[in-house]
């Protein structure tokens, strides 16, 4: 005889429909039935409609986001001889910043435990970019990830399936029925993982604009709240940058390319716009792990960062002087005016990079590591007739016709004096705990 179920789904259904509050145990009980097959996808996509149409309350975003953690496993780094700390971005376009931030944070003897994923669409994956590196692995088994934090201080892997499996299941639904835009659902889903990451100290990377998963400042800003109350509540310090996304992050945007720009950064180089931003996150990380007065633009300028790079693709089996792949073919795309770059639209850059084969449509879709887009200049600059803004690389020329339809009115020359069409700072703001 099979065991009662102590609720009904339409039940639970019918409240968060009529905007009533869930309770604990029914939000624990929901994931878990959703999660052994019990509560059918029809069912959990009513619930996850409701949900973005009604919302949650605090009590119940922390009830989702720790049924969800419970039902898979939880790492702890307890006995390492180095505090942990994490950044986790909502991703963009050029955004590279876990590569060098990373090795930077680790340089102070800081562990980081990076658990990261592939691209999909027009943002790319970390993983994608570093397995451009000849030899490199993503995979590492629990104890290898602990092994290489103990000795190198950083670790860039692929997450396990071990980790909150609900949220792959539920991911997977909200993506088919509309509902990825739902601010419970979207926080839940990020602080699920990182929390069972079990690192002690997170720093948040919200972007907002063009480019970003959110394009509004504000529903970003909520978001960002949200996130650093769930991070709170399970006592993980945590903290959040709302940052810029209307413009490509870096020149750099694709694999290969984004790679080589890191490397870049490392030796004390890079954009402007990268390096503050990367310094920025390591100053927060380190802050909170007990390090508010750390030098890091030392430690980039030093080459004591560049050492930890080194040591962490070598700890993956990846060579760090090896050649990164280069396209076989590219495309120039030269300034048909005397002006000023007053814009340049991140989202169409990211697509015109996916379409030139450095993204992916679907999960199972190999990428192009040497495909991407070179930024010869960015919004301010200002340009003669005939200059060089941007290359297209590709492997098959038959991809940048695809790629040129969707920069079409991506970005603006201007006469001299006219103003920039995205002003906001690179870094709008920073949330902390309430």
């Amino acid at each position: 005889m099979s065991a009662i179920e102590p609720f009904d789904t339409v039940d639970l259904i019918r409240t968060k429909r009529d905007k009533g509050k869930l309770s604990t145990a029914e939000v624990s009980w929901l994931v878990d039935a959703y999660t052994r097959g019990y509560v059918a996808d029809e069912q959990m996509a009513a619930m996850a409609m409701a949900i973005l149409l009604n919302g949650m309350d605090r009590e119940e975003v922390r009830d989702l986001t720790l049924a969800m953690i419970a039902t898979g496993e939880r790492l702890s780094f307890d006995g390492l001889s180095r505090p942990t700390a994490d950044k986790h971005s909502t991703g963009g376009v050029g955004d590279k910043i876990t590569l060098p931030l990373a090795p930077l944070v680790a340089s102070f003897g800081v562990a980081v435990p990076q658990l990261s994923g592939r691209g999909l669409g027009h943002t790319g994956g970390t993983l994608d970019k570093l397995e451009s590196i000849p030899g490199w692995k993503a995979n590492l088994s629990n104890e290898q990830m602990r092994n290489q934090l103990e000795s190198v201080g950083a670790a860039i892997c692929a997450a396990g399936s071990g980790l909150a499996p609900a949220d792959k299941k539920l991911y997977a639904l909200r993506d088919i029925t509309g509902t990825v835009e739902s601010i419970p659902l979207i926080a839940s889903s990020i602080m699920s993982k990182k929390i069972a990451e079990g690192t002690s100290v997170l720093v948040l990377d919200v972007k907002f604009g063009s480019g970003a998963f959110m394009k509004d400042l504000k529903r970003a800003k909520e978001l960002a709240k949200t996130m650093v109350a769930l991070g709170t509540d399970a006592g993980v310090k945590t903290s959040a940058l709302l940052t810029n996304m209307n413009v490509p992050l870096g020149l750099a945007i694709g694999n290969a390319n984004e790679v080589r720009e890191s490397v870049e950064v490392l030796a004390g180089g890079g954009p402007a716009d990268v390096v503050e931003l990367t310094l920025t996150l390591a100053r927060e990380m380190l802050s909170g792990a007990g390090q508010p007065d750390a030098d890091v633009e030392k430690a980039l300028k030093s080459g004591q960062a560049m050492d930890t790079w080194r040591a962490m693709i070598q700890a993956q089996g990846g060579d760090p002087d090896g050649p990164l792949p280069r396209a076989k073919e590219s495309r120039q795309v030269l300034a048909d005016r005397d002006g000023v770059l007053v814009e340049m639209q991140a989202l169409p850059f990211g697509i015109a990079a996916w379409r030139l084969g450095a993204g992916r449509a679907r999960k199972e879709d190999p990428v192009i590591h040497s495909a991407g887009i070179d930024l010869n200049v960015k919004p301010g600059a200002s340009v003669k007739k005939g200059d060089l803004l941007f290359t297209l690389s590709a492997d098959e020329p038959e991809r940048f016709d695809r790629a040129l339809a969707a920069l079409e009115g991506a970005y603006r020359i201007a006469d001299n004096g006219t103003p920039l069409a995205n002003t906001d700072p690179l870094i709008a703001d920073h949330i902390t705990a309430a």
